[in-house]
């Protein structure tokens, strides 16, 4: 087996905006560049390594004397061209500035990491991190071994062995570990796709109408009733049924989240489950209501959720009760 891995070096800046950027595209499992890489449409890597806590312009014996915080991704969707304002600053800005986007997997935040021989990156890796800083961010390959990087998450994979890592191996990434200095907000908790929960509704429901749309079609001529709990919508046609799990992103169709009910659902044999993703959907808001458009869909027919993509992100724990006073 292969021992190395394509990997993209992106540098994150320091300022409150950049940052804001950082949480929100972990939060929804994307990242851009303001312009194309000279790698668009011939390359598409295997893993992203985001850095940030140094300032790139300085010589490089200076750079691999410092130490930063890495955020390493699984990439799940290879460079694609978004058409919709998604990150802070291009929602605040009505265009699109990060336009070549990337759908992410957050695998694990690396804290103090040495730049240098001492730390997990090739010397390679380490300077086209660097040279990424220097040109607005925008992300350089490299071929690097990914062991030293899953070694030092506590990411229990053999790379040469198997060329691959499962999520639920991962211990991912929350909004607390990436706070710092420069954080836009203080005192948060846990991470989700949408943070503004009317916000999140509106996304939902859009989704859902577009599947909806998508079924009815004369073509299909499935009949759609909305559910809910543990799923979206029963399709029924000539005696047929089948039942739909619905997603909706404005970040990229990387991953989603579930609840224990929705998985066992659409493991049960005795049902026929699909699993609807809209991403990229756009979303304005006017007169105090968000209104959201467009959107790419992503069909996966006859779903099963496999154990290896699933990562537990809370548990319910049983807390243990003193026992009884003795009479």
């Amino acid at each position: 087996m292969v021992s190395e891995a394509l990997f993209v070096m992106i540098h994150v800046g320091q300022k409150v905006g950049h940052q804001r950027n950082l949480e929100h595209g972990m939060v929804t499992r994307s990242w851009g560049f303001p312009r194309k890489p000279d790698w668009y449409g011939r390359r598409e890597p295997d893993f992203a390594v985001l850095v940030t806590g140094a300032a790139p312009r300085v010589q490089p014996g200076e750079w691999e004397a410092k130490f930063v915080r890495m955020v390493l991704c699984k990439v799940q969707v290879g460079v694609y061209e978004g058409t919709a304002p998604h990150w802070p600053d291009e929602v605040a800005e009505e265009r699109v500035i990060y336009p070549y986007r990337l759908g992410l997997e957050p695998l694990a935040v690396l804290d103090d990491v040495p730049l240098g021989p001492d730390g997990p990156l090739s010397a390679e890796a380490s300077q086209a991190a660097r040279r990424s800083g220097t040109q607005q961010g925008v992300g350089y390959l490299v071929v690097m071994d990914p062991q030293p990087l899953f070694d030092a998450a506590g990411i229990e994979a053999d790379w040469a062995a198997d060329h691959d890592v499962a999520l639920a191996a991962t211990p991912g990434v929350t909004l607390e570990q990436l706070e710092g200095p420069n954080s836009p907000r203080r005192g948060r908790r846990g991470a989700g796709r949408q943070t503004d929960p009317e916000k999140r509704k509106a996304v939902e429901l859009y989704a859902e109408e577009k599947a909806v749309t998508h079924y009815q079609d004369p073509e299909r001529g499935w009949t759609a009733h909305k559910v809910g709990k543990p799923y979206d919508l029963r399709l029924e046609r000539e005696g047929l049924e089948r039942r739909v799990e619905v997603k909706g992103t404005t970040g990229a169709p990387t991953s989603v989240e579930l609840t224990v009910n929705e998985v066992f659902h659409a493991r049960d044999t005795r049902h026929t489950v699909d699993l609807f993703i809209v991403s990229d959907i756009k979303v304005t808001k006017t007169d105090g209501a968000y209104r959201c458009s467009g959107g790419d869909v992503l069909l996966l027919e006859d779903w099963q959720p496999a154990e290896e993509d699933l990562r537990p992100t809370r548990y319910q724990y049983l807390v243990p009760q003193p026992p009884a006073p003795q009479p």
